[in-house]
């Protein structure tokens, strides 16, 4: 499995920035993906999951302003991200895992597999 996310960057406050995440080496529904972040010093936290019907769940931190997609002709894995603060601004990942189905996101140690990350910074 190999996950792969880019469109990381730097933005001002209320700027917009699309993630994406290129999967390979996943069963098609075998797997349901989202994002979490870490920022230096801070704890961890899951942004945005979308399970292998569809649905999706996100962090109240970003609730309106944060949307997960999947373009499975694609394989790719995206969130857009609107309305950026600057406490939006950490390490993002990609991830899978292959059980279950959530209404929350979830952290790093609950999935299979993740990507290295792209940084987003946000600047006022």
């Amino acid at each position: 499995v190999h996950l792969v996310e880019s469109g990381g960057g730097a933005v001002q406050t209320g700027g917009s920035l699309r993630l994406s995440c290129a999967a390979s080496g996943l069963t098609d529904n075998n797997y349901l993906m989202g994002w979490f972040r870490q920022a230096p010093g801070k704890e961890g936290e899951g942004v945005a999951i979308m399970n292998r019907d569809g649905t999706t769940g996100y962090a109240d931190s970003v609730k309106g302003r944060f949307t997960i997609s999947k373009d499975n002709a694609k394989n790719t894995l995206y969130l857009q991200m609107n309305s950026l603060k600057a406490e939006d601004s950490a390490m993002y990942y990609c991830a899978a895992m292959n059980r279950g189905a959530w209404q929350c996101p979830r952290m790093s140690h609950e999935y299979n597999f993740w990507g290295q990350g792209t940084q987003v910074t946000v600047s006022s």
